[in-house]
């Protein structure tokens, strides 16, 4: 298990960014552009750079909506534990691989519980936003589940600013075995 509490910074890395975001290709609907990670006492964070041009479901708002807020969201969270896979530098992810990370990515990693709170419009064509494992716990009930709790901000140089938390569910994760009473 790896416990390094030292702060650890990862630059973009554009290979594993295409490579996260190739579930989304269809047209105009990767808006991450860039993504750094740090890591700190066994945490992580990701900030990153988007830009959404034309919003892929509606005519263009001039803001960024909650839907995009949404999928920002997704993008910048999956190159995280993307990320923490690779380097192996979150103790929650040390059973981890690549492999797993690939075959879970749709599947099973879940959006639980997303909250959000729009405090100024953000201009969707050039901001910024974090998002941050804040706590992880385990349930094992009908299947094995890890929780993490996640908050996330996003804002622009104009003073557009959101912010929320997301509750993600990693269903049947690495490491973690059915409990004999459950099956």
């Amino acid at each position: 298990m790896n416990l390094d509490t030292g702060k650890q910074h990862f630059a973009n890395d554009p290979e594993l960014l295409s490579r996260v975001l190739a579930p989304y290709a269809r047209p105009k609907t990767q808006y991450l552009r860039s993504a750094t990670v740090e890591v700190a006492g066994g945490l992580a964070s990701a900030e990153g750079r988007f830009s959404i041009p034309f919003p892929c479901y509606i005519d263009d708002t001039g803001h960024l909506n909650s839907v995009e807020v949404n999928i920002c969201f997704n993008q910048l969270m999956y190159y995280l534990i993307a990320k923490c896979v690779q380097q192996q530098v979150v103790a929650e992810f040390d059973d981890w691989t690549m492999e797993d990370y690939w075959a879970k990515q749709l599947p099973d990693i879940l959006i639980a519980r997303f909250e959000s709170h729009f405090k100024r419009p953000i201009d969707s064509a050039d901001f910024s936003g974090e998002v941050s494992f804040a706590e992880f716990r385990r349930t094992n009930r009908s299947r094995p589940v890890q929780i993490v709790e996640m908050p996330w901000r996003f804002w622009d140089a104009a003073g557009g600013h959101a912010q929320g938390e997301v509750r993600m569910a990693l269903v049947d994760p690495p490491g973690m075995t059915v409990r004999a009473d459950a099956a």
